[in-house]
């Protein structure tokens, strides 16, 4: 007797029994994904998802990600006590009160407080991944508390690299590579790009910081005089707050 032939893939992965975790190198990849399988985790570890999880672990009461600039004004015309945060090619956009750093999203800044965000490539990430089941926020701040989380969940897991300007980068795919690296022994399948963010993930965690020291956004930030916020980026469980989109607000999961 002859066993039943397959005759279409799974939600993703690959073929055989298993959750996926699957890897979406770029935004512009999306499309690809059918993301409402999914659990995305949005990563844009050179700023944004490193500022979100530090602002909500610094007790900000949610944080907001807008698309665009003119969305992000738009919030001073309601009348609310909300901070402004805009970044465009890694500089802060003139008018608003800070951009994407993580050192503006200190307790004595962000305590209490909503922020209204736009970012080059995070946000418009998040934007991409509205359809999952969930959207919850990654960074290497947050490394190993987004991970047994994740591992709890019985889900299909998709990680979202912001990459720039809808390219690929080094520094979101190798921490895709590091998530993959906790994940990857409890029965997931995994997707192509997933084995080879893995891959790089072997090549580059004896030292993080100085393989990632050649990236092109790393080089756009050394221009802009923020080393500081590289080295601040890639510190490892500095929190354990994991963001998570709640309607249009990024909260604090509980």
């Amino acid at each position: 007797m002859t066993k039943d032939i397959k005759t279409s893939a799974p939600p993703s992965g690959g073929w055989g029994a298993g959750l996926a975790l699957d890897v979406c190198l770029t935004p512009a990849l999306i499309p690809l994904y059918n993301v409402s399988d999914y659990i995305v985790v949005v990563i844009d570890i050179f700023r944004a998802t490193s500022s979100i999880c530090y602002g909500i672990e610094n007790g900000a009461e949610a944080i907001i990600p807008v698309s665009e600039v003119e969305e992000c004004a738009a919030y001073r015309e309601k009348g609310l006590d909300y901070l402004l945060a805009a970044e465009r090619n890694g500089e802060v956009v003139d008018g608003f009160d800070f951009g994407n750093s993580p050192f503006s999203y200190t307790p004595e800044k962000v305590l209490g407080k909503t922020v209204v965000l736009t970012t080059t490539n995070g946000t418009h990430a998040l934007h991409l991944s509205r359809k999952a089941k969930k959207i919850v926020i990654g960074s290497f701040l947050n490394l190993t508390a987004l991970c047994n989380w994740l591992k709890m969940q019985n889900e299909n897991i998709l990680l979202v690299c912001a990459g720039w300007k809808n390219n690929f980068n080094l520094e979101d795919t190798l921490f895709a590579g590091a998530v993959i690296e906790h994940l990857k022994t409890s029965g997931y399948v995994l997707d192509d790009p997933a084995i080879a963010a893995n891959d790089l993930f072997q090549v580059g965690k004896a030292d993080i910081a100085k393989y990632l020291d050649k990236t092109s956004h790393g080089e756009r930030m050394k221009k802009l005089g923020i080393e500081k916020d590289i080295a601040f980026c890639l510190q490892v469980d500095l929190t354990t707050a994991i963001p998570v989109l709640n309607g249009d607000r990024l909260v604090k999961l509980v």
